[in-house]
């Protein structure tokens, strides 16, 4: 097999099969910065402690918290027609997404190191019959070594950026070869068809984007009513999946606002919990007060800034929340999913930076449903106005709601493509 592979990949092979030694200095060194699961370590190294399941096993394969979740409505659909399913991610976050989420049944693990050992253990115990691989997160060990046993591979709600294409294009041979190892590309859009075609995927299909589709996040009713009681009738402001940089901003939003709205109470929720204790740390310099959430404290009612440094709540917050600041749109990061956030009914407010969601974004500000803030000044505007004018706020929530639904529709789609592969599996494994 390597003997046909593009230099580079064969290289890459090598490479990654000489650096298998540093594996353990590696994950000592992410579980000391909380980035692996302590008990779970010998899943990154293709190891597990659970027995395959008979029959036709389907694999499917994300990132992190935003794959998976995007994931899921067609995990529910193919477990419904009978087929075992294993998940797999790479985040320590998404792990807990798994564990709330996925269907009774359905077996989450950690994706190995992409070692050409760890990887051909992975795939020695569970045997996948069919892989889909979530958007773009292709490790070419895992992918070659499935090709070369025969798995079938398909590439769902594929998207590229700007970042991963111009990244990509560097090295086309080494894309192309990953491409062609896959039966199908199923892509969010043209622009995404387009980009994965002069990368060199031979065979694809613009089904549409599976995050439209996910159905409202789940929520506690009693933790929910909790925090409703809690917080009372004050005015709230909500700041979702913030990055480094953007809380400082939003303490600054909530200065200026709180002159006009008494008792503000503004709700961040950072993209990665473990920064909780840094940010309270930040709103308290700024002479504000601040309570942490993973402390089991409820907001009081001198409590100014609510930091939710959790996993799986977001779906309390959108509730609660009438404005959602969708973070990772304030810094060069790509925005973050606003869909969800919107399908809960809040008024969603972003930044300038929003290339993971440029069409969506694209969408929602043409028709009013969402509004583009340049800054912190933009922010303290379009915050104020909809915290004191009620309606014009709901009518924004109205077109966001209306333009979702004529977006949707891709989970029909994509299901419709995988579903021959399904029906050769359940043929093969009834043979």
């Amino acid at each position: 097999m390597s003997e046909r592979l593009p230099a580079m990949l064969s290289a890459y092979r090598l490479a990654t099969l000489a650096a298998t030694p540093l594996a353990s200095p590696l994950l000592s060194y992410r579980l000391r910065r909380g980035k692996e699961h302590p008990a779970r370590l010998c899943e990154r190294r293709g190891q597990t402690q659970i027995a395959r399941p008979p029959g036709a096993l389907v694999w499917v394969h994300g990132a992190s918290v935003g794959e998976l979740t995007a994931a899921i409505p067609l995990i529910e659909r193919i477990k419904a027609r009978g087929f075992t399913l294993l998940v797999t991610s790479g985040t320590v976050t998404s792990a807990s997404i798994a564990r709330q989420r996925l269907p009774q049944g359905v077996i989450h693990q950690f994706i190995p190191l992409d070692a050409p050992g760890f990887v051909s253990r992975f795939l020695d115990h569970w045997r996948p019959s069919l892989a889909l691989f979530v958007e773009s997160d292709l490790w070419p060990n895992l992918i070659l070594a499935s090709a070369a046993r025969g798995t079938p591979l398909i590439l769902i709600n594929g998207r590229l950026s700007d970042r991963s294409f111009r990244r990509w294009q560097r090295v086309p041979r080494l894309i192309e070869a990953l491409l062609q190892k896959f039966d199908l590309c199923l892509v969010r859009s043209e622009e995404d068809a387009n980009r994965f075609s002069e990368l060199g995927a031979p065979r694809l299909s613009v089904v549409g984007n599976l995050k439209l589709d996910v159905p409202p996040l789940p929520v506690d009713d009693s933790r929910l009513a909790e925090l409703t009681e809690a917080v009372a009738a004050r005015a709230l402001l909500a700041a979702a999946s913030t990055h480094s940089g953007e809380e400082e901003v939003i303490v600054k939003v909530h200065r200026r606002l709180k002159a006009s709205f008494p008792g503000l109470l503004t709700i961040i929720a950072p993209r990665h919990p473990q920064r909780g204790p840094e940010i309270a740390g930040l709103v308290e310099a700024a002479g504000l007060s601040a309570a942490l959430r993973s402390t089991g404290k409820l907001p009081t009612a001198a409590t100014e800034v609510y930091v939710c440094d959790t996993v799986g709540e977001l779906g309390m917050i959108y509730r609660l929340a009438p404005i959602v600041f969708m973070g990772g749109s304030l810094v060069a990061h790509g925005g973050q999913n606003p869909i969800e956030a919107i399908k809960l009914g809040a008024a969603i407010l972003h930044g300038p930076f929003i290339s993971n969601f440029a069409e969506i974004y694209a969408a929602l500000d043409g028709a009013g449903g969402a509004e583009l803030v340049a800054d912190a000044a933009g922010l303290i505007q379009r915050a104020g106005a909809w915290l004191k004018n009620p309606d014009e706020r709901r009518q924004v929530v109205a077109m966001a709601q209306k333009t979702m639904e004529a977006l949707g529709g891709a989970l029909e789609r994509t299901l419709a493509a995988v579903d021959p592969y399904l029906l050769h599996l359940r043929l093969e494994h009834h043979a």
